[in-house]
């Protein structure tokens, strides 16, 4: 079974960091794009960001130059860097994927089950 492990969530003040990691693990055969959304209580899911197998990213435009995203490709792991966090930026994050699995020819969309991310002022 394909899945996506999510860890480094927590409680954290106004100005701290956190890093978060998301492993995909099972009969992987390819992995695409990765990256990591958030859904804040009574809001709609957003993308934070996303990194390509080639190493290109993309960010949610207010968040540049405090998070960063990166990938261990061998590993099939990303991580998300959050630094100088907000109130704002509490929510659950969620790790995504697009994976080919092990004996097939098609992209599936893969979500971790979310992290909570608590920021205090």
């Amino acid at each position: 079974q394909v899945q996506l492990l999510e860890s480094g969530g927590g409680l954290v003040q106004a100005g701290g960091s956190l890093r978060l990691s998301c492993a995909a693990s099972g009969r992987i055969s390819r992995i695409n794009d990765m990256g990591w959304f958030r859904q804040a209580p009574g809001k709609q899911r957003e993308l934070v960001a996303r990194i390509t197998s080639g190493g290109s990213t993309n960010y949610l435009d207010s968040l540049k130059g405090r998070f960063t995203i990166s990938r261990d490709v061998a590993q099939k792991t990303v991580y998300l860097q959050m630094n100088t966090l907000k109130p704002e930026d509490t929510a659950v994050y969620y790790c995504n994927a697009q994976i080919i699995r092990a004996g097939s020819v098609y992209w599936n969309e893969y979500w971790g089950q979310g992290t909570q991310v608590t920021v205090s002022s």
